[in-house]
C-alpha cells in the first residue's frame, strides 16, 4: 500500500458495525429510486419494459391469428348496452349498435367478451398468486366517487375515439392508423390537465390527519394460512380457464379459444408488470417520472414492427379509424378522465382483481360512460356533428409500408427524446438527495 494511503488509514477513525450498517443502510435506500428508476428493473413483480415488450409482441399476434385487435371498451359498451336492452328492447337500433359495434351474442360467445372476461380471470390469478389481492377501501369515500366519475369521462371518451389506450394506442399505432397518433397526443395533453384538476383543494378534500386505526396484524402463520387459500383459488380460476380454452378448441370455436388464451396473458402480465397507462403520463407530469412512459415507447416498437410484418406477410389490410375533432376531443376527455379515476382500463381492470374497491366503480363508470356515448351517438348528433366526413388516413397507403415504418419508428425516437430533460431532471434530483444525506 503507498504510504500516502496507509497514513489516511490510519488516521480515519473506526468505524462500530451498527454505524457500518446504519450507513450501507443509508446509501442502498437512497440509491433504490435510482436503480429502479429504469424500466428494466422493479421493486415488485416484473419490469414494466420486458412488459410492455411480450405486450406488443401478443397482440401483434393475436392480429395475425384473429385478424382484429386487442381492445376492451367496445365490449364495455356492449355490456352496457345488454343492460338497458333489459329494459329497452329498441337497443339494437341506436345507430351505434348497429353501424359501430354490433350487439350479436352474449360476451361468452364474442372474442371481444372473452378478451374481458379472461383478462380480468388472468389477473385474478396473478394477483391471488403473487399475495397482492386484499380487499382496500380508500379512507375518504369522496375518492369512490371521483372514480366513478372519471370512469364515466373515460369511457364516453375512449369511445367517441373509437379506442381507449388499447385499441386508439397500443395497437392502433401498430395499425399505422393517424387517428391513434392524434388520440395519443390528446390523451397526453387530457392528463395533463387532470394532473391540474387532482391537485385543487376542493378535489384533494380535507388534509387534517385522521386519528389512526389500529389494525390487526396477522401472525407470519395466518398470512401464510391466507396466501395458501389465495392459490388455491387461483389454480380453481386456471384451471376453470384452461377448461373453457379446450372446450372452445375441442367444439369447433377455435377463436374462442384463442381469445381465451391471450386474454389470460394480457391479465396476467399487466397485473405482474403494474401496467397503467395513467401513470406513464401522469408521472411525466408530478414525478418527472419516466418509467413506464418508456416502458410503453418500448412496447410500441415492439409492436410496430411485429405487426408490420405482420401486415407484410399476410397482405391484411390494417384496421384505419376515422380522424377528426372526435379524435381531439376523445383523446382528451379520455385522458382527464383517467386521471380522474386513477387508472386507466389496464389499470383498472387489475387493480379491481388486487381488491382496490376504486377501482370496481371505476370499471362502473367507464361501462356507463360508454353507453352514454352510443345513446348520443345519434340521438344528440354527435356522429353527424364530429364525426361524419371524418377521413380514416392509413400511414401505409399514404406514404408507403417502408417509409411509413420508419416515420412511425422516427416519431416514437421522437417521443422518448422528448422526455430526455424530464428523465435528466429526475436523476439529478434523486442524486442530490443521495449527496444531502
Amino acid at each position: 500500500m503507498p504510504p500516502e494511503a496507509d497514513s489516511t488509514a490510519a488516521a480515519a477513525p473506526v468505524a462500530t458495525a451498527p454505524d457500518v450498517a446504519a450507513a450501507n443502510a443509508a446509501a442502498s435506500a437512497s440509491s433504490t429510486h435510482v436503480s429502479t428508476d429504469t424500466p428494466f428493473r422493479s421493486r415488485v413483480g416484473l419490469p414494466p419494459g420486458p412488459v410492455f415488450a411480450a405486450l406488443g409482441l401478443l397482440s401483434a399476434l393475436y392480429f395475425a391469428i384473429t385478424g382484429t385487435v386487442w381492445a376492451v371498451t367496445g365490449e364495455f359498451t356492449r355490456l352496457g348496452g345488454h343492460v338497458v336492452e333489459l329494459f329497452d328492447p329498441t337497443v339494437p337500433q341506436w345507430a351505434y349498435f348497429a353501424n359501430v359495434v354490433h350487439l350479436e351474442g352474449d360476451p361468452l360467445s364474442r372474442t371481444d367478451g372473452w378478451i374481458v372476461v379472461a383478462m380480468l380471470g388472468g389477473s385474478l390469478v396473478a394477483a391471488l398468486a403473487a399475495g397482492d389481492f386484499r380487499l382496500r377501501v380508500p379512507e375518504l369515500r369522496r375518492r369512490l366517487v371521483q372514480a366513478f366519475v372519471g370512469g364515466i369521462v373515460a369511457g364516453f371518451g375512449a369511445r367517441m375515439a373509437f379506442g381507449c389506450n388499447l385499441a386508439a394506442m397500443f395497437t392502433g399505432i401498430p395499425q399505422f392508423s393517424l387517428h391513434a397518433w392524434v388520440f395519443t397526443a390528446m390523451t397526453a395533453l387530457g392528463t395533463w390537465l387532470g394532473v391540474r384538476l387532482i391537485r385543487l383543494r376542493w378535489w384533494q378534500g380535507p388534509t387534517i390527519p385522521r386519528p389512526a386505526v389500529t389494525r390487526a396484524v396477522m401472525t407470519p402463520e395466518a398470512k401464510a394460512r391466507r396466501l395458501r387459500r389465495h392459490r388455491a383459488t387461483a389454480a380453481i380460476i386456471g384451471l376453470g380457464l384452461l377448461a373453457a380454452t379446450v372446450g372452445y378448441a375441442l367444439t369447433g370455436r377455435p377463436m374462442l379459444a384463442v381469445a381465451v388464451v391471450f386474454g389470460t396473458a394480457f391479465g396476467a402480465l399487466i397485473q405482474r408488470g403494474q401496467i397503467c397507462f395513467t401513470a406513464a403520463f401522469r408521472d411525466l407530469w408530478v414525478t418527472g417520472k419516466t418509467k413506464l412512459a418508456d416502458a410503453l415507447v418500448l412496447g410500441l416498437v415492439v409492436a410496430i414492427v411485429a405487426t408490420f410484418i405482420v401486415l407484410q406477410v399476410t397482405g391484411t389490410a390494417p384496421l384505419t379509424k376515422p380522424v377528426g375533432w372526435h379524435t381531439v376531443i376523445g383523446g382528451v376527455l379520455f385522458g382527464l378522465g383517467i386521471v380522474m379515476a386513477g387508472a386507466c382500463e389496464t389499470g383498472m381492470m387489475y387493480r379491481a382483481t388486487e381488491g382496490q374497491t376504486s377501482a370496481w366503480l371505476a370499471f362502473i363508470g367507464n361501462i356507463v360512460g360508454a353507453t352514454v356515448l352510443a345513446y348520443g351517438w345519434d340521438h344528440w348528433g354527435i356522429q353527424r356533428t364530429l364525426v361524419a366526413g371524418a377521413p380514416k388516413i392509413d400511414l401505409l397507403t399514404t406514404f408507403g409500408p417502408w417509409p411509413a415504418l420508419a416515420l412511425s419508428l422516427a416519431a416514437l425516437g421522437a417521443w422518448s427524446l422528448a422526455m430526455r430533460g424530464i428523465r435528466t431532471r429526475r436523476r439529478a434530483r434523486l442524486i442530490s438527495i443521495e449527496g444531502a444525506r
